[in-house]
C-alpha cells in the first residue's frame, strides 16, 4: 500500500520509495524530513481542498506536510 492510502492514525513503516519518480530536489527535501526507507510514519490529516492535498504525516515526533504525489511514491507496511 502507498502512504497516501494509509488509514488515518494507522502506524506504518516505509518499505520502499520510488526516488526515480520524484524530482531530485524534492527527494532531498523528503530525506531531510526523515521520509526514507525504514522510517516509522502515521497519517495524521488529509487536506480538504484539491483532492486531499496536502497530507500531514507524523515522522517520529515531527508533523510534516507533503503532497499526495510524494506520498504515492512511498510504499508502506502496516506496523
Amino acid at each position: 500500500m502507498t502512504l497516501d492510502r494509509l488509514p488515518l492514525g494507522q502506524p506504518a513503516t516505509i518499505a520502499a520509495v520510488d526516488w526515480a519518480g520524484l524530482d531530485p530536489v524534492e527527494g532531498r527535501r523528503l530525506r531531510a524530513l526523515g521520509l526514507d526507507t525504514g522510517a516509522r510514519v502515521q497519517l495524521a490529516h488529509r487536506g480538504v481542498f484539491g483532492g486531499g492535498d496536502p497530507l500531514a504525516i507524523e515522522v517520529g515526533r515531527m508533523l510534516v506536510a507533503i503532497r499526495r504525489a510524494h506520498a504515492r511514491a512511498m510504499t508502506v507496511e502496516l506496523a
